[in-house]
């Protein structure tokens, strides 16, 4: 073996005797020699096997610092605790039941700490503490497999942020924590409508219906006489005797202009993806307005009260309302005689008089 075969065998550790035996000219075998250059003539370097190690065991090197820096990230992913869910935004109707799910993927520590916290805004409250449901929890949730939370009977205050978290003191990573938004539906009560008793003929009305307690929002349909109202009466040939609109997310039925065929029973249903609930029938009256009438009314009440003016001021100029009687502030104190004095007394209580003679 030649000093370069033992050169590339030693830096490549092996690798060139592995070589595949059909290699291009430059790497197989050396250039012929002519019969003169067989004493003189040195043989050349052969650089492919020392290219090849070079190569190799950059390699090699490159893949070590790989291993190493993955080494860690390994390690803290096989020793941090994990949660999961597989839903994190739950929507529920009221009164039914509501699953949260917290599922703890991967965790060293057998026996890991388990809270479930509901945050209202700045407020924070326990659900599950120290291995048992707090306040009225206690009597409708409950948790499945041991990190889980189950809620009975769901009200619409229920609704909110609920934090499900774990302490795993054997991991690296000693908590994690996996927020579940609950949504809680509620069907709609009976709205509240409000329908004028009567309207004149050309005039506008408007027609009142509101709902507070469903969620989603509920949205509205108006109903006269058992038929169901279009958003605009223009766009059905039923209603074209009528000029009125409904808005279905205010709940407001609106006459720009009412005619006698508008007479009718009015009511509301609020509905939403729950259920519905319709206000009870109300009567809506349509009459003409009597312009003589009101005009031959207004005369009359005028002529009355002219009436009764030019007799009062008759009465007063004949004197009819002068009282001639006398009454105590108008007496008047008869003149005192010549010689009489008035003298009070306390016994008397009175005046009395007392002569004085002349001489």
């Amino acid at each position: 073996m030649t000093p370069d075969n033992k050169a590339a065998e030693s830096c490549s550790g092996g690798i060139s005797a592995s070589l595949p035996p059909s290699l291009p000219p430059s790497l197989s075998s050396r250039p012929a020699l002519g019969a003169g250059q067989a004493g003189n003539a040195q043989a050349p370097a052969r650089p492919a096997p020392v290219l090849s190690c070079i190569s190799i065991m950059a390699l090699r090197r490159r893949v070590l610092l790989l291993l190493l820096r993955l080494l860690p990230l390994l390690r803290y992913r096989i020793l941090a605790v994990e949660l999961t869910s597989f839903n994190t935004q739950p929507v529920v109707q009221e009164f039914q039941r509501a699953d949260l799910s917290c599922i703890i993927s991967s965790t060293k520590t057998l026996h890991p700490r388990i809270e479930w916290k509901k945050i209202s805004g700045k407020e924070t409250t326990y659900v599950y503490y120290n291995h048992r449901m707090q306040g009225d929890w206690g009597t409708r949730a409950q948790l499945l497999d041991r990190t889980s939370l189950v809620i009975h009977n769901v009200t619409r205050a229920d609704k909110g942020v609920y934090r499900c978290e774990v302490v795993a003191p054997d991991d690296v990573n000693i908590g994690a924590e996996i927020n579940i938004n609950l949504t809680v539906h509620v069907k709609p009560v009976a709205p509240k409508c409000r329908v004028p008793l009567s309207v004149p003929v050309g005039k506008s009305a408007s027609l009142k219906c509101q709902e507070t307690e469903g969620f989603p929002e509920p949205t509205y349909s108006w109903y006269r006489n058992s038929d169901s109202l279009p958003a605009d009466s223009r766009s059905n040939p039923k209603f074209q005797n009528s000029s009125f609109t409904v808005n279905s997310k205010t709940g407001t039925l609106f006459f720009t202009e009412v005619h006698k065929g508008d007479t009718g029973r009015y009511y509301c249903i609020a509905s939403n993806s729950v259920g519905s609930a319709k206000c009870e029938e109300q009567q809506m009256e349509i009459y003409d307005l009597n312009i003589a009438g009101i005009i031959g009314g207004v005369l009359v009440v005028l002529v009355v009260l002219s009436l009764i003016t030019v007799g009062i001021c008759c009465a007063y100029r004949k004197g009819l309302f002068v009282n001639n009687k006398q009454n105590g502030n108008s007496y008047k104190t008869p003149a005192k005689p010549d010689g009489v004095n008035y003298i009070r007394t306390d016994e008397e209580g009175d005046f009395r008089h007392k002569s004085s003679f002349v001489i």
